[in-house]
């Protein structure tokens, strides 16, 4: 009994020498104020459920007080409420709510004096418009006497729409004063466990909330409540040279960069050629029959009877509504794309696995790659390539070619280092690690890359066609020229089935 007392007065000594010394680190974190947040934060941390708090100087100072604590989750949300309601209130108050419907008014008046002119010279003619034009300015007429009525409605509203703001600029203000306290004391809970986090007052901070919280205020409230009167807040003031001038400096770098480099684009173009010529041979040039039934072949040896009977029924689709040349043409392009970027990826990829630092300069890259439309990429190909298929592989590639490196860096770094550190220690090479841990391990990631590289080479079919790659995307791109219904719906299942056949043989029974 006595040792049970004196455990339980041990544990007590030591949640109070605990509770002492959190509540001696809540002075230098609040700066200011500290006998009240102590106060304050022992109300909040005695109960497990949110308690009932209000911060005066956090509900007058509204996001600047969050701002100045570093609760910039909290104070950027009040912001945009804050700056709405001000709106409102502006509005109702000083803005003019009918000034857009009075300048419809004055357009229309414009229209109007025209069309009686209009009339006038009609009757003076004596032409058989005369009915035309009356109708005309009754219409008119009729439309500025229901804009009237809404500017007078709108006039009317200001009230409203200034109590509205108010109530509204009260209510965030209710709010930012009640989770003032707990939002405080959930950072300083953070902060006992991560000293690195912000803290305290800070001038440089304070400084730079007020200066952003006032500036968002205002500029806001001059546009919403007085728009026009600041001329430069409709419009960025701009220079149409400095858009000309970038024009011509892109243009000359691009003229000496196709100028200094044609040999090397033009062996660029000499390489994706033989590729394409030798995929051509293979898929258009041989008879149908040996590349159907190769095929099929393939996709039983890779998905099982289901996926060869589906694709006999895709292959058999393409042939009965005359796509089978074309498809074969997509199938070489897209292959040599694929090909290409599957060549270059799996080993990038492979090598950034184990250097996050190259892996960190290359990210940004095919995040632009993957982010820039294609229409926008392609014309810098076009620049460098020209037209034709070998700019269609490239920009194919570009579009592409990102999802495999990803996946590959991200199974390598999903293989578990005690497997790895396990074979090393039994010592294995690094070829063997590779071939052998590594890439069996990742291989799923590494097929899920292959196999989104491929899909993604192909949704860019149609888009290829625009420079002079043959194929379905030909079709697609008449029907919408033409608004064929029919060809484009045709053609389009066409390429959905050649998609299905590929991903049956990439993915095959792992699906």
């Amino acid at each position: 009994m006595n040792s049970h007392n004196k455990n339980h007065t041990k544990e007590s000594a030591v949640v109070n020498a605990i509770q002492e010394d959190r509540e001696n680190l809540i002075a230098p974190f609040v700066e200011s104020n500290s006998v009240y947040y102590k106060k304050q934060f022992e109300k909040i941390g005695s109960r497990a459920k949110f308690t009932w708090t209000f911060n005066w100087v956090a509900a007058l100072l509204g996001p600047i007080w969050y701002g100045m604590r570093g609760l910039w989750n909290w104070g950027l949300p009040f912001i945009i409420l804050e700056t709405f309601a001000v709106i409102q209130l502006a509005r109702g108050l000083f803005g003019d709510l009918g000034a857009e419907a009075r300048s419809r008014i004055s357009q229309i008046e414009g229209t109007l004096e025209f069309r009686h002119k209009q009339l006038a010279a009609a009757i003076e003619n004596q032409t058989d418009k005369v009915e035309v034009f009356e109708r005309a300015i009754k219409s008119l007429e009729t439309a500025i006497a229901n804009i009237q009525l809404e500017v007078t409605q709108a006039e009317a509203a200001a009230t409203s729409v200034a109590l509205f703001g108010l109530g509204m600029l009260l209510l965030v203000k209710l709010v930012e004063g009640v989770i003032a306290n707990p939002a405080l004391e959930k950072r300083f809970s953070q902060w006992l466990s991560d000293r690195g986090r912000t803290f305290g007052l800070n001038t440089a901070r304070t400084a730079v909330t007020v200066v952003f919280v006032l500036l968002v205020f205002i500029v806001s409230i001059v546009h919403f409540a007085f728009p026009g009167s600041v001329e430069w807040l409709q419009t960025f003031p701009t220079n149409g040279q400095i858009r000309l001038t970038g024009i011509s400096v892109i243009e000359k770098i691009f003229d000496a960069a196709r100028d200094g480099g044609g040999v090397i684009f033009d062996s660029i173009s000499y390489g994706i050629r033989i590729v394409l010529d030798g995929l051509e041979v293979l898929f258009v040039q041989t008879p149908w029959p040996v590349i159907a039934s190769f095929i099929i072949l393939l996709t039983w040896l890779s998905a099982g009877l289901t996926g060869a009977v589906a694709a006999a029924g895709f292959l058999l689709y393409m042939g009965l509504f005359g796509f089978w040349e074309k498809a074969m043409t997509t199938l070489a392009l897209l292959g040599t794309a694929a090909l290409l970027s599957i060549s270059l990826g799996i080993p990038l990829g492979l090598f950034s696995a184990r250097r996050p630092k190259f892996y960190a300069v290359i990210r940004p890259i095919m995040d632009f790659m993957q982010t820039m439309p294609s229409f926008v990429f392609m014309i810098p190909v076009i620049a460098f390539f020209s037209v034709g298929k070998p700019a269609a592989v490239i920009t194919t590639m570009i579009f592409g070619g990102t999802p495999v490196v990803r996946l590959t860096v991200l199974g390598m770094r999903g293989v578990p280092e005690s497997i790895r550190e396990a074979a090393i220690a039994y010592g294995a090479s690094k070829w063997y690690l590779l071939t052998k841990v590594d890439l069996p391990l990742a291989a799923p990631s590494i097929l899920a890359g292959v196999n989104q590289t491929i899909m993604l080479s192909l949704a860019m079919v149609v888009v290829a066609s625009l420079i002079g790659a043959k194929g379905l995307g030909e079709d697609v791109l008449e029907a919408l020229q033409y608004s064929s219904v029919g060809q484009g719906i045709l053609a389009g299942f066409a390429i959905l089935f050649c998609a299905m056949i590929l991903n049956q043989i990439v993915q095959g029974k792992r699906d």
